[in-house]
């Protein structure tokens, strides 16, 4: 029987001092050569045993082999120069130095197969792998060749379906998208970005793969953190995307929960579809009590079938410091465990 509430983490864990900067978002290795192809693996085992030692069900590489949660992938292709930067202005909320897109962009070898092979030798357990949604990719680089967002953002599409089927012909059960410029780009997520998801997700359902895209409110920086100052009392950027989205061929849907202000009622919109609901808050060094997280996914409970909740953290934890992103995966798991043993009582 499959397990009710089963928890999963949005992407990211803190990597350890030894092979980046802790805290750092984008922080250089500090290790070279085969030491760090080691190193990124010793990393991986680390990331493993801690959601495993947590409870945690669906587990993931915590993406410790690499920098950057788009960049990392953009480095492999053809076609995007990172000698060339340009400064341009990340999700309409800070100003970042970015590459160029010079030429077609395409993909000559796999860019995460190894890391999840590997990464299914260690585990039994079902393997959830995050890729950069094709509106994302485009929202971080400068294009000098394609001159259209849309038109870009389909090619990416295309090689990200190529890298999703051989990762999941490498083990991985769930392929998720990170499309936080969803919740800024709300025309064109309607207009072509929903459509440009869905061809990076063809044919998954076919081999047996499910897919969800993760939509969050960004990690705990202060770009991040500046910018939900200036979004009111509720949050309501998922509510131009959510009626699209529950009309997609996307499985399953994560979101931010805890400690926002987005309406809970807003998961109404997208019923049917699976929901991975953030019950911890990446934002903050406080770490949740089971109960709060048992809390957020009661109110949750109302909105989305008990068989369709997917207990998770709001976004990634790669800036927090390694014993609090310990401790708030323990509540995570505590948490649905409260849930869990109510919902069998009823």
């Amino acid at each position: 029987m499959k397990k009710l509430l089963p928890t999963s983490t949005a992407g990211s864990l803190p990597k350890p001092s030894w092979l980046a900067q802790p805290e750092t978002l984008w922080s250089p290795w500090k290790l070279q050569g085969e030491e760090l192809t080691d190193g990124k693996q010793d990393a991986l085992r680390l990331s493993l045993h801690e959601q495993q030692q947590a409870g945690i069900d669906i587990v993931s590489d915590g993406e410790q082999s690499r920098q950057h949660f788009v960049t990392t992938f953009i480095e492999h292709l053809d076609g995007v120069d990172f000698q060339k930067r340009k400064t341009v202005r990340i999700r309409n909320r800070y100003d970042a130095s970015v590459p160029t897109v010079v030429g077609p962009v395409s993909r000559q070898k796999p860019v995460f197969v190894e890391d999840a092979k590997f990464l299914r030798q260690q585990t039994s357990q079902p393997i959830k792998w995050a890729l950069p949604g094709p509106m994302t990719m485009i929202d971080t680089l400068h294009d000098a060749h394609y001159k259209s967002r849309e038109k870009l953002a389909f090619e990416f599409a295309k090689i990200l379906n190529q890298e999703a089927k051989e990762l999941v012909e490498a083990g991985v059960d769930i392929i998720q998208f990170d499309e936080p410029a969803f919740n800024v780009f709300f025309d064109e997520v309607n207009d072509w970005g929903i459509a440009a998801l869905e061809q990076a997700a063809d044919g998954l359902k076919q081999l047996k793969c499910e897919t969800a895209v993760h939509i969050c409110y960004g990690y705990g920086i202060k770009a991040n953190t500046d910018w939900k100052q200036t979004l009111g009392n509720e949050w309501r950027q998922y509510e131009a995307v959510f009626p699209k989205l529950q009309q997609s061929s996307i499985d399953i849907i994560s979101l931010e929960c805890h400690n926002s202000r987005v309406p809970m009622e807003l998961l109404e919109l997208i019923r049917g579809k699976k929901v991975m609901v953030g019950a911890i808050d990446v934002a903050s060094h406080n770490i949740e009590t089971p109960e709060q997280v048992a809390a957020t996914l009661r109110q949750a409970l109302q909105f989305v079938d008990a068989h369709h909740l997917y207990p998770c953290t709001n976004c990634g934890m790669a800036p927090l410091p390694r014993h609090v992103a310990r401790c708030k995966l323990n509540a995570l798991a505590a948490g649905a465990e409260i849930v869990r043993r109510e919902l069998a009582v009823r």
